[in-house]
């Protein structure tokens, strides 16, 4: 199973959200410690992968050498990928 770390950037982001779409970003992460790969996808051109959760994406880099999740940046849709 993956270990989960947050960036500084993610925890601030994640701590302005409200109470309910917290809840569901925390779950869509918990649910990946599994098996990534099944629920992630490949951000093109780049090293991340992009995990949805509603309205909300969470950009994140897999180690696998270290069986590490880091969650590099969350953010609503229309302005993560700018």
């Amino acid at each position: 199973m993956y270990s989960i770390l947050l960036s500084r950037i993610a925890e601030k982001q994640l701590k302005k959200l409200d109470k309910k779409t917290q809840a569901r970003i925390i779950s869509a992460i918990k649910r990946c410690r599994i098996r990534p790969y099944a629920h992630v996808k490949r951000l093109v051109e780049s090293p991340y992968f992009r995990l949805r959760a509603g309205d909300y994406r969470i950009i994140m880099a897999i180690k696998e050498n270290r069986l590490l999740i880091l969650v590099i940046e969350i953010k609503h849709r229309k302005k993560v990928y700018k």
